[in-house]
């Protein structure tokens, strides 16, 4: 009669378990991605013209031109070089 008893207090464990590993996964993995996103989300948004970048892949420039409605930037990357390039394609801002 007993062993019927135990079995219940094992289910509940292995919730309390799971939880605790959501809860570890969310504060190690989700909530720091989140972060980076909303940091990246406003370096976007406070991009203005003449600011200088680098893009993820690396290519430095500084913008030339925004396109707000087609989410694009120019970076002028020499005296005539000109490129076109996604705002998201943005990595960080280079200081001054």
């Amino acid at each position: 009669m007993a062993g019927g008893q135990d079995g219940g207090s094992g289910g509940i464990i292995t919730l309390i378990w799971f939880g605790l590993i959501f809860v570890i996964m969310y504060l190690l993995l989700i909530r720091p991605q989140r972060k980076r996103q909303k940091e990246h989300e406003k370096l976007i948004g406070d991009l203005k013209k003449g600011d200088k970048v680098v893009t993820t892949g690396g290519m430095f420039g500084t913008i030339f031109a925004i396109d707000d409605e087609r989410n694009r930037i120019i970076l002028k990357i020499g005296d005539d070089i000109k490129l076109e390039f996604l705002k998201s394609s943005i990595a960080a801002r280079v200081d001054k």
